[in-house]
């Protein structure tokens, strides 16, 4: 729910709310070229290196946890996929950022033509920090 409807403003559904924008518009794009993104994600991340159709199943993944955030189902279980999902996700992308290799990041899928950079390491970082608050809120 938007916070300026509701009318005061509450940090953890905020978040809750950004992470769904966030996976449903990610989402979006890389089912745009689900072909194209999962060629893509093959050149970095670790998953989809040793495995070729994770990256087709991670774009779903993303657009799973967009509506589940969205929806309000399951807030732990959802958190904490998202959690594993990213800092799996990250771990790929810290290698190629700090070897310094020129891939393409498919975090917009095959549509935009933008390089792997820290900005790709923060959005990441952004998810799993989010996720974790969450968890934590939840669970403390």
């Amino acid at each position: 729910m938007n916070e300026w409807v509701v009318g005061d403003f509450v940090f953890m559904r905020w978040m809750s709310n950004f992470m769904a924008g966030f996976f449903l518009v990610f989402s979006f794009f890389k089912l745009l070229n689900l072909k194209g993104f999962a060629e893509s994600y093959s050149m970095y991340d670790v998953i989809a290196k040793k495995w070729n159709s994770w990256g087709y199943v991670y774009a779903f993944i993303e657009l799973a946890l967009g509506i589940a955030f969205l929806t309000g189902f399951n807030p732990i279980l959802t958190n904490s996929i998202t959690f594993i999902v990213m800092s799996v996700s990250i771990i790929g992308v810290l290698q190629s950022v700090f070897n310094k290799r020129k891939i393409k990041c498919a975090c917009l899928g095959d549509v935009f033509n933008l390089p792997m950079s820290t900005i790709t390491i923060i959005e990441d970082a952004l998810m799993i920090g989010m996720s974790a608050a969450m968890l934590l809120t939840m669970l403390l």
